[in-house]
């Protein structure tokens, strides 16, 4: 039996002999992905697994030490194996199913992968503090600062303070103002941020065009890093929770296109726990940087 799990900012999900768990638990800012994924395991229905496939973020593209999840997935399951994926690539091959191209995933971070003929790349996925430009946080964070500026008369854009009333009572209610709970409040709040850009907010139009050139941007330069040409024809997926807004992907796609002008964008055909069971079955060796595999000595 395999578990399959997938590991975000904003929440984790977990498949077991098919039967899929969603946790608000995901991995929060500073802690380390092997203390977000035992969180995430305390309740999780307890049982026997041979092979943990698991997709997380925060390895910046780089899987760390594959060991110390081996004994955390034994620990918990008494598993055997255990492939440990960056959540890009696993959101890759779910998605495209092994065509060219690249998958921009778009959750409270950004991660970007692109796949040429077997040849990788990877973009951002640096974290909120220095990357992940255009994602949740980013979009959440910079709205939720206009938004309290304004309230303090520093802009005057109301459509704005509206649509970000409760996000302002809930930092109001903060105890720390920069702690894991602040974070948190930013990612949740880019849904306001798109809503007032589709609402008609000047500000938030602003930031929406801004994180869609900067995503584009990252699309682009995971196709070039695989190996790949502006004359290309690549499908081009684009996941995640803030990928549900139109209008955003429409403006991601058009900047894309400026530069890629033979993208195909495509619907993914699968999520990151599809790419991760796929992985676990096929790809059974390492594919350093972004696939490390670690199994029980006989």
């Amino acid at each position: 039996m395999t578990l399959v799990v997938d590991l975000g900012q904003s929440g984790s999900r977990a498949r077991i002999d098919g039967k899929q768990i969603d946790s608000d638990r995901g991995k929060l800012n500073g802690e380390s992905v092997v203390d977000s994924l035992r969180a995430v395991f305390l309740n999780l229905p307890k049982g026997q697994i041979d092979i943990a496939a698991l997709a997380c973020t925060g390895f910046n593209g780089v899987v760390s030490d594959p060991q110390p999840f081996l004994e955390l997935c034994d620990e918990f399951f008494g598993a055997k194996k255990v492939a440990v994926i960056d959540d890009g690539l696993a959101g890759f091959v779910g998605a495209l199913g092994g065509s060219n191209g690249v998958v921009l995933s778009i959750g409270g971070g950004v991660v970007s992968v692109g796949g040429n003929n077997s040849h990788f790349a990877h973009r951002d996925g640096l974290g909120s503090t220095f990357g992940d430009e255009g994602g949740g946080f980013w979009l959440g964070k910079l709205g939720l600062t206009r938004a309290l500026g304004i309230r303090q008369g520093r802009g005057d854009d109301q459509v704005l303070l509206s649509a970000f009333k409760d996000q302002v009572s809930a930092f109001d209610a903060l105890k720390v103002k920069n702690a894991a709970e602040a974070s948190t409040l930013a990612i949740t709040s880019a849904k306001n941020l798109l809503a007032a850009a589709d609402a008609g907010s000047p500000t938030a139009i602003a930031i929406r065009n801004e994180g869609a050139e900067l995503l584009a941007q990252t699309v682009i330069a995971t196709w070039l890093g695989a190996g790949g040409s502006l004359d290309d024809a690549p499908e081009i997926a684009i996941q995640g929770g803030p990928s549900k807004n139109p209008a955003y992907v429409s403006a991601i796609q058009s900047n894309i296109s400026r530069s890629l002008a033979h993208a195909k964008f495509v619907a993914a055909r699968g999520d990151n726990l599809d790419g991760a069971l796929w992985i676990a079955n096929n790809m059974l060796s390492d594919a350093d940087p972004l696939l490390r595999w670690a199994s029980k000595s006989a």
